[in-house]
This record gives C-alpha cells, structure tokens and sequence, in this order.
C-alpha cells in the first residue's frame, strides 16, 4: 500500500529554537488531508513528545511520518547514547533531561509514557552507544 503522504524531518540535537516545527508540520499536513478530533490531537501529541526526546536526548536523528488510508505512521530514530533501561525510561515521571532541558520546561519524564498512552501501536528498540527507534501507529476512521 502506497503512503498518501511521506515526508521525513531531520532533527538536531538540543536545538530547541526548532523544536517542535516537525510536529506543527505533521498536524498541519494531517489537517489537510481531513483527519480530525482524536486521531488529530493525539497524533500532534506524540509526534510533539517524539520530537522534544530526539532534541533533548539524542546526538539527533530523524522523524518519519506515512500517512496511508487507514492510519498513520511516526517513526522516530536516533544517533546515540540509547536508553540503558526500557522499563525505567517507561515510568512516569523518570527522566534523564540535563539542566538546560529542564530550566526551560522540558524533562518532565512524561514523553515516553505519553507515545505509548496515545498511539494505537508503539514499539520502541534502543541499544546504548548507538540509539533509538521508536514507531507508533494511529488508526483512521
């Protein structure tokens, strides 16, 4: 099945004067195309947690969205460091953000939590020193 659309975004590491425009971008696109409601909010959700993470914990990597006629995919990747514990990175509240996140309101240990509350499908593989995937699906209609 053909993407009706695919579109992939690159971003850089702690460059938080961009953060977020892949995510404004992702809806936008979405909101052309009609989706609405709930697949639209929580969609922008997790593309917007996804994006924050690659920006505050990566060495940078890329946002990847399809959108095919039945749902919507995000895949996230990433260079670098990984997460040592899936399962710790999973629990509300846990957060390795350094200071700079956290005084201007990042790191709240809420975004991979967040993914997987709002997306139909998450799966995430993370191996330290190299990085970390993460894909999400959103069901249409």
């Amino acid at each position: 099945m053909d993407a009706l659309i695919h579109n992939t975004y690159p971003v850089t590491a702690r460059d938080y004067t961009s953060a977020g425009h892949a995510s404004a971008d992702i809806k936008r696109r979405l909101k052309q195309l009609g989706v609405g409601g709930d697949v639209l909010r929580r969609v922008a959700v997790a593309s917007y947690e996804v994006e924050l993470n690659l920006v505050i914990h990566s060495d940078g990597g890329e946002l990847e969205l399809q959108v095919f006629p039945d749902h919507v995919q995000l895949v996230s990747k990433d260079i670098g460091p990984g997460i040592p514990d899936l399962s710790l990175a999973m629990r509300e509240g846990w957060s390795t953000a350094n200071d700079e996140a956290r005084s201007l309101g990042f790191g709240a240990g809420m975004g991979l939590p967040n993914m997987k509350r709002n997306a139909d499908d998450f799966a995430i593989e993370s191996e330290v020193g190299k990085g970390t995937a993460i894909s999400m699906g959103f069901k249409l209609g």
